[in-house]
């Protein structure tokens, strides 16, 4: 076994979720996605085709439908997107490994911007990159970046820039002004960039977003030869959370070298889900914007009841399906989110993920997942939270 394999950290969300394994009483909010299923017509697209006996090997970089129909909703979004710049990946998690595998050699020099979702930093590493991280600093709750400290990293000698916006698990988002300074930096610099932006459709903010809903993509500004890689998934958007497709947006003069790297990964994706997903791009309108306006509602329900709880430290997400907060300062007792996140689920019947998952700089912080049917439950678990705490 590789010593790099031996020593990636397991992730700390499932040692706090086996630390509550078979309780009935528990409120859960610690993994990555919503308890609602996707619509009927989604899922009888699936039923369909198996009952076709699409059951087969099809092409490597996606069914032809998917690919134009992933090339009209992104240009929807974003602006001209073509078919030839996209591979359809078996979830998006697998099109962040793929796009490092395309780009990176033993030694590489990769930067990212921190507190992240784990996978993001495992994967460099496993393909033995060298990581530079460049943590966002907390102010009031929220996150910020330090542009000048993410350019600043980015040298010559710097392979990648992976940032993911919006965040996972801060709700932190990048702007367009953003965007176009690291877009000039990196062309300077030779640097590629991977950007995960698989929460793009979950944006709550009003201003800056593009002409549907969506958060700043580095797709509205770029060109499509640009050193840029962009991955999406069917997970959060629309519901298709375990259903493990996804896509990654390329330059076309790399995407006939991407279908082999799929061919030598998992071959292709299953012909079921793709014809469900293209089943879900063609009724997106009935899809997405009601998911958007739930998570919006679970979000102002959930943040305000948090903030209102004495010594609790969180701001209010532009994006994404996640609360991150921090119990005073997170300092003393509330130091080792693990250990905390640990005692809520043994002594307040409440399952959170501990901010130590995603970086050292979060420490002592708490991610929420609001993406509830419920909204009682929300408030529910609030309510043994501040109970807890006066306990």
């Amino acid at each position: 076994m590789r010593r790099i394999i031996r020593n990636l950290e397991e992730s700390k969300i499932r040692e706090v979720a086996n630390a509550g394994l078979g309780r009935a009483d528990l409120l859960t909010f610690w993994f990555g996605e919503s308890d609602e299923t996707p619509p009927d017509f989604v899922r009888q697209a699936a039923v369909n085709s198996l009952e076709k006996g699409e059951v087969f090997y099809t092409h490597n970089l996606g069914l032809p439908e998917l690919r134009q129909g992933l090339a009209g909703h992104l240009s929807r979004l974003h602006g001209a997107v073509s078919a030839d710049r996209i591979a359809v990946t078996s979830g998006g998690v697998n099109a962040l490994m793929i796009a490092m595998q395309a780009l990176l050699d033993a030694g590489d020099e990769v930067v990212i911007v921190t507190p992240v979702w784990p996978n993001l930093v495992a994967q460099p590493q496993i393909l033995g990159a060298k990581l530079k991280p460049v943590p966002l600093r907390p102010s009031d709750g929220a996150w910020m970046l330090d542009m000048d400290a993410l350019l600043a990293a980015v040298t010559p000698a710097t392979k990648l820039l992976v940032v993911n916006a919006p965040s996972n698990p801060t709700g932190w988002a990048l702007t367009r002004a953003e965007q176009q300074r690291i877009l000039a930096h990196c062309r300077q610099t030779g640097t590629w960039i991977l950007a995960d932006e698989v929460y793009s459709q979950l944006y709550y903010d009003a201003e800056g977003g593009g002409p549907r809903g969506a958060a700043p993509s580095f797709l509205d500004i770029a060109s499509p030869e640009d050193r840029l890689m962009v991955v999406g998934s069917f997970s959060k958007a629309f519901l298709m959370t375990g259903w493990r497709l996804g896509w990654l947006v390329l330059p076309p003069s790399c995407t006939h070298d991407v279908g082999k790297l799929i061919e030598f990964n998992t071959s292709c994706a299953s012909v079921f889900t793709q014809r469900a997903a293209i089943t879900a791009l063609e009724r997106a309108d009935e899809i997405t914007p009601r998911v958007v306006a739930h998570l919006k509602q679970c979000r102002d329900t959930l943040v305000p009841l948090l903030q209102a709880v004495p010594g609790v430290e969180l701001a209010m997400p532009r994006a994404g399906m996640y609360a991150f907060f921090r119990i005073a300062g997170g300092a003393g007792e509330f130091a080792d989110g693990v250990a905390l996140a640990k005692r809520l689920v043994a002594e307040a019947g409440l399952g959170l993920a501990p901010g130590e998952a995603f970086g050292p700089e979060s420490a002592g912080w708490l991610r929420w997942c609001f993406a509830s049917r419920d909204l009682a439950r929300l408030s529910q678990g609030v309510g043994r939270l501040q109970d807890w705490m006066k306990a």
